[in-house]
């Protein structure tokens, strides 16, 4: 871990990355793109450490509320963030400021600041958006090791469907002859059913492999899953889009399978719900009394 203060917090459409770098290990993660230009180990989690009193004044200085989101660069998440509580701190900031609040995960550290988040989603909107990516658990264990598996992400769904907390999954990536068949897609499936989940993201049936994450990934795939690597190298050859070669048909068993259940799955609507403020109107009779 090592310290770094920022100039800024939020991006232009309101986006923060309290750390950068992450510990969850999955084999497949984009953020080790060279294209990023993180220039510090993956695994030294760097730490905006005026993080906070840059948000509170950016919060504080907006004309108007809006959707604030993390997790799209690093899950906020990770381990150290039991110790640091980054992302706690930042929900009362938010909270106390009245705006909305979203996040990407994969970790049930997140039901430690189910009172916030419920707090948050009293007075406007708080979504939670979970990656499920693997339905067998070994499996799972394997391409995404420092994180808890897709049972107990489940399981975090349907804590959060009790307590009224709206939920995205993003069914992404699906990995081409590793975890792209109808048993994997049909198994995710129906745990979002019964989480009843807001919508799934999916942009298809593949994995986006650029330099720096593809050379992490091929050493991963040597390591669990012998002469893999080399007969995507013999397919793809340095292809930023990885298609799996069913993509056409497990994309058709999902859109039926999402019109069935009544799940929204158009990614344009999606993402319009996850930047939409609401400000709900009980909260706004209460405050009038």
């Amino acid at each position: 871990m090592h310290i770094v203060e920022s100039k800024t917090i939020l991006s232009p459409k309101n986006g923060m990355n309290l750390y950068r770098g992450c510990l969850h290990g999955c084999i497949y993660c984009d953020s080790r793109s060279d294209c990023y230009q993180m220039h510090h180990d993956f695994e030294d989690i760097e730490v905006k450490g005026n993080a906070l009193t840059l948000l509170e004044d950016a919060l504080r200085r907006k004309r108007k509320k809006c959707m604030i989101g993390t997790g799209s660069m690093t899950d906020p998440y990770i381990p150290l963030e039991s110790k640091i509580c980054n992302v706690r701190k930042s929900l009362e900031i938010i909270d106390r400021y009245g705006f909305g609040f979203t996040v990407i995960t994969k970790s049930d550290l997140i039901l430690r600041d189910l009172d916030l988040l419920k707090r948050i989603n009293e007075k406007t909107k708080c979504v939670v958006q979970m990656t499920l990516t693997t339905y067998d658990e070994d499996l799972c264990r394997k391409i995404e090791p420092g994180v808890c598996t897709t049972k107990r992400r489940v399981e975090v769904l349907n804590i959060l469907r009790d307590n009224g907390i709206p939920t995205v999954v993003w069914l992404s990536p699906i990995l081409p002859f590793i975890n792209d068949t109808r048993e994997n897609i049909e198994g995710i499936l129906g745990y979002c059913s019964q989480a009843k989940v807001h919508g799934i993201i999916c942009f298809g049936m593949g994995v986006t492999l650029r330099s720096g994450n593809r050379e992490y990934f091929y050493r991963q795939l040597d390591k669990h899953f012998p002469g893999m690597a080399q007969k995507y190298r013999r397919v793809y050859g340095d292809s930023y889009i990885v298609n799996s070669p069913r993509n056409a048909e497990l994309m058709k068993i999902f859109s039926a399978y999402c019109d069935k259940l009544g799940i929204i799955h158009n990614n344009d609507e999606l993402f319009k719900y996850l930047s939409m403020f609401e400000e709900k109107a009980k909260y706004e009779q209460l405050r009038m009394f």
